[in-house]
């Protein structure tokens, strides 16, 4: 079983920045890929970036292309999401999960590919 746990979010005022981190404690996430969701109120989850084993690969939403960006240190054994320019609508609980993947190279898209989830934290950005 593998324990994430996500850390970094907060209120923050629209147009600033966070980031956050996803660790695990037992388990070693350069066996994974990695993705980052997220969930609004009454809205679905929804993957917000998707990053590749070795990290070389990585997708980004495109409600949040060039203001998010996923990372890893697989030394660190954490995943990160480097959030800019926040928006109101990126207001949702944040949630990290990790997919057992053979290859190092590429990533998934879907949730159901995840086997893995942190609790999730929360990010909420006013305006």
């Amino acid at each position: 079983q593998v324990h994430l746990v996500e850390s970094g979010g907060c209120l923050a005022q629209a147009g600033g920045s966070l980031r956050l981190s996803c660790t695990a404690a037992g388990s070693t996430l350069s066996s994974y890929t990695m993705g980052w969701f997220r969930q609004a109120p009454g809205k679905a989850r929804e993957l917000v970036a998707a990053i590749s084993r070795s990290g070389g690969d990585t997708s980004h939403a495109g409600s949040v292309a060039g203001r998010f960006k996923i990372s890893r240190d697989n030394a660190k054994n954490t995943v990160f999401l480097q959030m800019n320019d926040l928006k109101p609508e990126d207001t949702a609980v944040y949630y990290c999960a990790a997919a057992p993947n053979p290859n190092t190279g590429t990533y998934y898209w879907h949730a159901k590919d995840y086997a893995h989830w942190g609790q999730g934290t929360l990010v909420t950005v006013s305006s």
